[in-house]
């Protein structure tokens, strides 16, 4: 329930900031409104004392907008683009976003990665990057934080990767196929695979974006399995495993049902940006809750971090298309 008295002044200035950050995106090169949503936030913390009247309806709109936009997220992920793929492809891709879990949750402990900031890194990296972090952020994630270092090495890394990948692939023999493969199962964001594969034809472009698409489809099952494991150790039964929160099982539901039950592509749209504009919203509380200093010494380990991840993942996805 929200109190309007102790929490209305955060719960405002949050909203301001998300409405700015919507409203400028557009505008701004290899920019998109949830990551501007974070940066606002941080500047403003970092740049203005915020008084301690606004700190519990910051901190509210951060975690609970965080909950909310899940739900409204999930209506995006479809099981039946695992479909389009075929077999074969479809094993790469399951086989590498699984390996990729697992190597975040062990490389993490052995590069003593601060607070959950590994785990959300490695598991945006393996899946479909800032939405997939915002999944998993409420069942790991204490400090909030550990989410906006995420989201910034997520992006960081995305934009390189976007940018790096029309440049090099041109210069190996590779067919359509093992082009979008490398795009479509490494790169973070379906705007990083849709700009990194677009911008060198069309056709890959097309195959990239299917070969993400079903990496965004096993979304569901890897928040499963990924707190499944993470939990090891912690728990006594195991039915306790199951005890996901409420709006992790909301959303596996969902996004089960819209992939049985065919919606008309305007409500999916709509419903996505409601997601994201409520997403956009959190970040930028988020933001408001990082300072700087925070930020360099958690980031630091971040970003190494990030791109040994993202490197791992580019190797499995070579390998086999160097031994096939």
């Amino acid at each position: 329930m929200i109190n309007i008295h102790s929490q209305g002044k955060g719960i405002l200035l949050s909203v301001l900031l998300g409405v700015v950050a919507w409203v400028l995106a557009p505008f701004i090169p290899k920019m998109n409104e949830v990551l501007l949503g974070l940066i606002l936030g941080i500047l403003v913390s970092n740049l203005i004392k915020i008084p301690a009247s606004f700190q519990d309806g910051i901190s509210f709109t951060g975690s609970k907008l965080l909950e909310l936009s899940i739900l409204f997220l999930a209506f995006s992920i479809n099981l039946s683009h695992i479909a389009d793929l075929g077999w074969q492809t479809f094993i790469v891709v399951l086989v590498v976003v699984f390996a990729v879990l697992l190597l975040t949750l062990w490389l993490s402990k052995k590069m003593n990665c601060p607070g959950s900031t590994g785990w959300l890194i490695g598991f945006g990296t393996a899946i479909c990057g800032s939405s997939a972090i915002a999944a998993l952020a409420p069942s790991v994630s204490k400090n909030k934080e550990d989410v906006g270092i995420a989201m910034a090495v997520i992006n960081l890394f995305g934009i390189i990767g976007m940018i790096a990948f029309p440049a090099i692939l041109p210069l190996v023999d590779w067919t359509v196929h093992e082009m979008g493969l490398m795009i479509g199962g490494t790169l973070h964001s379906v705007g990083n695979v849709a700009g990194a594969g677009y911008a060198m034809d069309e056709e890959i472009g097309e195959a990239a974006i299917t070969v993400k698409l079903a990496r965004v489809a096993l979304l569901s099952p890897a928040l499963i399995f990924f707190n499944y494991f993470q939990q090891q150790g912690a728990v006594k039964n195991w039915k306790e495993h199951f005890k996901l929160p409420w709006y992790l099982w909301a959303f596996i539901s969902i996004s089960v049902l819209v992939s049985f039950i065919s919606l008309p592509n305007e409500v999916l749209r709509n419903l996505e940006s409601i997601g994201k504009a409520i997403l956009t919203v959190a970040m930028a509380a988020i933001g408001l809750k990082v300072k700087f200093s925070k930020l360099y010494q958690s980031g630091k380990k971040g970003l190494l971090f990030g791109l040994l991840i993202f490197v791992l993942q580019i190797l499995l996805v070579l390998s086999w298309v160097m031994i096939n």
